[in-house]
């Protein structure tokens, strides 16, 4: 499948995909199954990812920023090194035990970059 940035991709299944540094700034993601892919620097800048399933996705250094992520589940995934900047987080499922609500909203108003719990994360991945 090419993927193209801006594409709409709505409800389609690619999860367990290999989908590193691919350029999906503005694509139409919304309901897609995401679940297991390695989106590791991934440009999903501007991305409508609302009710998109990335349970335990691979997000690590993942361009989020003015990202609609609206009822997304992103529990179990690595958002080490993600930013969020002005993102849409409402009712969207996050690792809680690895991130804090506060980090999150920290790094939607601040454009910080989220650090995973270390104790929860293999060695290579402390920020």
């Amino acid at each position: 499948m090419m993927l193209r940035q801006g594409e709409s991709l709505e409800g389609v299944d690619l999860r367990g995909s290999d989908l590193s540094g691919v350029d999906l700034s503005g694509s139409k993601l919304s309901g897609s199954k995401l679940g297991d892919a390695n989106l590791f620097r991934a440009n999903l800048t501007g991305a409508d990812l609302s009710n998109a399933s990335l349970w335990h996705a691979n997000l690590k250094n993942a361009i989020l920023d003015f990202a609609n992520l609206e009822g997304a589940d992103l529990d179990f995934a690595n958002l080490e090194g993600v930013t969020l900047r002005s993102a849409r987080i409402r009712k969207a499922t996050f690792p809680l035990k690895k991130v804090t609500m506060n980090e999150i909203e920290d790094a939607v108003v601040r454009g910080k970059r989220l650090c995973m719990n270390p104790a929860n994360l293999a060695d290579e991945d402390l920020c």
